[in-house]
Order: structure tokens, then C-alpha cells, then sequence
């Protein structure tokens, strides 16, 4: 495991836009911070005047992180590594999951014996640090399962129909415990659809960054089904403001919706991105439904917005638009990856 801290600086490379809160001095750890939503967690913490500490199995790319951030790289389940990265700490964000949803399905032993595992080991080290809080992003589709009732709140039964939502439901219930026999305080964050900057669309995950990827790279839209699925899709901006705000949230519900509450069609955001490229038509392949894939999920965001004070600000049509700038710039630094370290 190693880490560095290099100087500070004033830049932001999250570009979100939105103000942030002061958390200035504030000790926070990412757990998976060099993936997509690790990078804009990091990014906005340091902007807000935290010191950060991005953990990771391997570093991000220098360019996508902002250089206030110190770099830790090791295991999850390596113990050792853990408990040296939390030692400190403030606050821990725990941003690591197994798998996705479909692939979940094909060995739902392992992805069950990994990650919830491996966050037991995390809450005993966490407890002996006595940080002052863990917050989790949990799955606002995948730990739902076949919603009763749309829009899906916090006290819907949870029955997840993938492995991966079993193993996310796991590691709540753990918060639970802990917190019943120890003490720590813990937030928990379903999070919906999220898109934007550095959700890189080539490990189907993340319908609307695969998309953008597609359709950059002249490859038609995979279509799993008719395309009526319905999903709730937030901008990347939106969802770190929602960490930011659960930092200092001290209130009862430990459970909280994080989506923009408002259900959208795979073809609708095809027509949205038809729209946005403008194009008249993107071509599509069309494939079975896959049976990990509910046919609805909307989330009810009224618990967060009352005690959070938070409420989505990224209108789609913008955050598509960012979405794709930051992408083909994306693509042409990784075709030119020399003029990249040039620079």
C-alpha cells in the first residue's frame, strides 16, 4: 500500500457548479475512489476543503482527480491495508461494490462471500478507529426489486432479484447491527441511475455513459428488450451533493432515497441523446430482456429533500450535454495519450 499527497491546488475538476458546503478539516476516506462516482465524491470533498484520501485497487488517472487528494492503493479485503487507510479518519465513504446486477446472477456465491465480507472486517476496524461516521451508497434500483408501487420509498419491501442487490441489502443490515452494539453512526444512501463525467460506459454499467460511449465510437445502442424499462436517472452532480449533505446529517432516518424522482424510458433517453447529438435517428440493436433487469424503478424522493434539504439541479438535457462534452474529450485524450502527458 502506498500513499502521497502532492500540493494543493485551486483547481476543480469536478466543474460541478453547485456550492459547496464548508468541510474544512475534515478527515474523509473513499472507499473506491478511483471509479465513477469515487472520483466526483473526491473531487467535491476537496473542493468543499476536506482532506481527502481516495482508496483504491489501482491509482486514477493523475488528470481526473484533483491534486489536493492523497492516493492510497490496496485490497478491500486486505485488513492491514484497511485499517492503515482508516486510522484518522473522520469519515468513511464506502463507495465498493462486487459486481453489477446481471453478472451478480452467475455466481451469486462469490459476489455474497466478497464485498459484505470484506465491510464486517471494515466496520471492526472503523469501530477500533472510532471514526465518526460511515456512509454507504446502496442501490436505489437493484436492492428494491419488483416495485409494489411507483414512486418506490424507503419503507417499500426490499426483495432484490440479483445478487448484487442481496449482497447491498447485506452490508445495511450490518450498518444496523453495528450501530445497535457499537455505536457507530452511519448513513445509508440508495442511490438511483447516476450519470456524467467519468462514467467511462464500457463495463455495462451505466445506461446513459455506455450510450454516449456508443454512439462516439459509431456503435449501435444495445436495446435489452423493447426499451419501455423505466429508470431514474440523476446527474453525478446531484448525487455528490448528497453525500456532502449526509456528512453532517444528524437526523433519525438512516435510510435515504437518493434519485431525481422521475421515471424515464430506455427510448426516451435514446430520443433525449437523438436530440442532443442531433441526429434523427441512432441506430439500435435490439437483445433479449435480461432477468436481473426490473421493469420499473422510480424513486420517492420526499424523505431526503425534507431532511437533507436536497433536491436534483441538473436538468437532463444539460447533463446529457455535459455528459458528451466531457466524453469526446475523454475519447481524444485517450487516442492521443502522449499530447495527454504533454500536457
Amino acid at each position: 500500500m502506498s500513499g502521497t499527497r502532492p500540493d494543493a491546488s485551486p483547481v476543480d475538476p469536478a466543474g460541478s457548479g453547485q456550492p459547496a458546503p464548508s468541510l474544512s478539516g475534515l478527515r474523509c476516506l473513499v472507499l473506491g475512489g478511483s471509479g465513477f462516482l469515487g472520483l466526483n465524491l473526491c473531487n467535491r470533498l476537496a473542493q468543499a476543503g476536506a482532506e481527502v484520501t481516495c482508496f483504491s485497487r489501482s491509482h486514477p488517472q493523475p488528470a481526473l482527480l484533483d491534486r489536493r487528494v492523497a492516493r492510497v492503493t490496496g485490497q478491500f479485503a486486505d485488513r492491514l491495508a484497511m485499517a492503515n487507510a482508516v486510522e484518522r479518519q473522520d469519515v468513511v465513504f464506502h463507495l465498493i461494490a462486487g459486481s453489477i446486477p446481471e453478472s451478480s446472477n452467475r455466481d451469486p456465491s462469490a459476489e455474497l462471500a466478497a464485498t459484505p465480507i470484506a465491510t464486517l472486517h471494515l466496520l471492526e476496524i472503523c469501530r477500533s478507529a472510532r471514526i465518526r461516521k460511515l456512509v454507504f451508497a446502496s442501490s436505489g434500483g437493484a436492492i428494491y426489486g419488483i416495485p409494489r408501487a411507483i414512486p418506490i420509498s424507503e419503507q417499500a419491501p426490499t426483495d432484490p432479484i440479483s445478487a448484487y442487490g442481496i449482497s447491498k441489502l447485506m452490508i445495511e443490515k450490518s450498518l444496523y447491527l453495528y450501530r445497535h452494539l457499537h455505536g457507530i453512526d452511519y448513513q445509508i444512501l440508495r442511490i438511483a441511475n447516476p450519470y456524467g463525467r467519468f462514467q467511462l460506459g464500457t463495463k455495462h454499467q451505466g445506461l446513459i455513459g455506455s450510450y454516449v460511449q456508443r454512439v462516439l465510437t459509431d456503435q449501435p445502442l444495445e436495446v435489452w428488450g423493447t426499451g419501455e424499462v423505466v429508470r431514474d436517472f440523476l446527474h453525478i452532480d446531484d448525487v455528490s451533493d448528497a453525500f456532502l449533505a449526509a456528512v453532517t446529517y444528524d437526523g433519525p432516518h438512516k435510510i435515504l432515497n437518493v434519485g431525481s424522482g422521475v421515471g424515464l424510458s430506455v427510448n426516451q433517453i435514446i430520443a433525449a441523446l437523438e436530440a442532443a447529438f442531433g441526429r434523427d435517428r441512432l441506430p439500435c440493436v435490439h437483445k433479449s430482456s435480461r432477468a436481473a433487469d426490473v421493469p420499473a424503478n422510480v424513486l420517492d424522493t420526499a424523505l431526503i429533500r425534507s431532511e437533507l434539504r436536497w433536491q436534483p439541479r441538473v436538468a437532463l438535457c444539460e447533463g446529457l450535454t455535459g455528459t458528451i462534452a466531457w466524453m469526446r474529450a475523454h475519447l481524444a485524450d485517450s487516442a492521443n495519450p502522449r499530447a495527454t502527458r504533454e500536457a
